[in-house]
């Protein structure tokens, strides 16, 4: 049975097979027939058509132009956008070394409208949200944080008072990605300073020669303007308006230092003396006393000037008894302010009075009157050698000021290793806390900061170099 069945299959199944191959053949000479009759037509429709008309070629340039312009026209603002990025992160500082500088020295040959220029640009970029600042978080992971004055700071690097005389962009200053700013100096009444041209470039030395003389608006305008800030904070992060929203920021409910309002960062406020005040030291503490009543509520560190070389005798306050007596009202005043936290307070010395007995002096009235630290030092009244600068600038040296630049940096290591060394054995001395030293003077790179803090400064503060 199963031979049959299996005979009959092989029989049947060739027969099957043919039959299921002739089938395909039919239909694939009848879809070739199909398929040239329709090629057929099309030819003679090309043929009938004719050329393509004009009005067509036209579309299709047309297509072919605006995807042109769309790609160049991206490809314009990618590099537009890119450029902008770039020009505006403190980090391209070839950029803005070799095109930026030379470019504000040769448009405004005055150094004074140059820092007026610049500090309104920086100010008209901060309201359109353009300003140059450090992009990115490259202090993220740590390894430069310093703890000072009991808040932990991102990096120890500032900007010295000067550029900011009156709290004009303290938030644009910030931006760079130090950790201090410090605007001023500030004084009681609006004072003109010293007369004009008092600013002097010594451009072939990065330096400058400066008798300023501590022109100010006035701490009243300096403080609504340092108010306004505030306000604008509170109402920015959503706790409205008023004097109840302004003392919550004031009391840190917002977790930010009440003067930077920047967590990881503080911000100083540099005071002193008017021009026209008399030397009495009563006289000279109730102008100290009177910034810090006006100003200290939006500072995180007041800072007592008592040592530009610019205000005639205001560098006598470094004796030993005058400096206690300010330094003890300034500290009292300070803690008398309305605020959860109250600002530190530190002196900011010169460079010149550099002697054992000098440096001791002062550092005797930082720990008799209770101020926090001190900051060494200030411009100089002492020129480099005339040899190493360029005949067309050597008369500059001749103008009355004082002195910054790089060749204050071997000074500036050497006073701040010298503060160190006296503070800390006055803390053995009284037994009190350890004092903070901030270093400023003639640096100009990574480098030179780490030399600085080494010798023993918490933070370092640049400008001019």
């Amino acid at each position: 049975m199963s031979f049959v069945f299996r005979t009959a299959r092989a029989r049947t199944t060739p027969l099957a097979m043919r039959l299921a191959q002739r089938q395909p053949i039919v239909i694939r000479t009848t879809q070739f027939r199909t398929a040239a009759t329709k090629a057929k037509a099309s030819s003679s429709s090309t043929k009938k058509a004719g050329p393509i008309p004009a009005n067509t070629r036209s579309d299709v340039s047309s297509i072919i132009s605006t995807i042109k312009t769309i790609f160049f026209s991206g490809a314009l603002a990618v590099v537009a956008y890119g450029g902008f990025m770039a020009v505006t992160d403190t980090r391209f500082s070839t950029f803005h070394r070799y095109v930026v500088v030379p470019a504000i020295r040769y448009l405004f040959p005055d150094g004074e409208e140059a820092h007026h220029a610049s500090t309104l640009a920086m100010k008209k970029m901060g309201e359109l949200g353009i300003n140059i600042r450090e992009r990115g978080n490259p202090d993220r992971e740590g390894d430069l944080a310093v703890e000072i004055f009991g808040e932990t700071l991102w990096n120890p690097i500032g900007t010295s008072a000067g550029i900011d005389k009156s709290a004009e962009v303290p938030d644009e200053l910030l931006a760079l990605g130090g950790s201090y700013v410090e605007v001023g100096g500030i004084v009681p009444e609006p004072q003109e300073g010293n007369a004009k041209p008092r600013l002097f470039r010594v451009v072939s030395q990065n330096a400058l020669i400066n008798r300023f003389g501590l022109n100010s608006e006035g701490a009243d305008r300096v403080a609504q303007r340092l108010r306004e800030r505030v306000q604008a904070y509170a109402k920015k992060v959503g706790l409205g308006s008023g004097a109840a929203a302004e003392q919550a920021v004031l009391n840190g409910e917002t977790g930010v230092p009440p003067g930077s309002l920047v967590s990881g960062k503080l911000m100083g406020v540099q005071i002193g003396k008017n021009k026209e005040t008399a030397d009495d030291i009563e006289s000279v503490v109730n102008d100290y006393v009177t910034c810090v009543n006006k100003l200290g509520r939006y500072a995180d560190v007041i800072v007592v000037n008592v040592s530009s070389p610019n205000t005639e005798g205001l560098r006598d306050l470094q004796a030993q008894g005058p400096l206690t007596r300010i330094l003890s009202e300034v500290t009292k005043a300070a803690q008398k302010i309305e605020r959860k936290t109250k600002p530190k307070v530190i002196v900011k010395v010169s460079p010149d009075e550099d002697s054992q007995e000098q440096v001791s002096g002062i550092c005797q009235a930082i720990y008799d009157s209770g101020v926090d630290g001190v900051i060494v030092g200030n411009t100089t009244k002492q020129r480099p050698n005339p040899a190493i600068l360029p005949d067309e600038e050597k008369h500059i040296l001749n103008e009355t000021g004082g002195y910054s630049g790089p060749q204050l940096f071997p000074r500036t290591v050497a006073l701040v290793g010298k503060y160190r060394e006296t503070l800390d054995k006055e803390a053995e001395r009284t037994g009190a806390g350890k004092k903070v030293v901030f270093g400023s003077g003639g640096i100009t790179n990574g480098r030179q900061a780490l030399e600085v803090l080494k010798a023993g400064a918490d933070m370092v503060q640049v400008y001019t170099a």
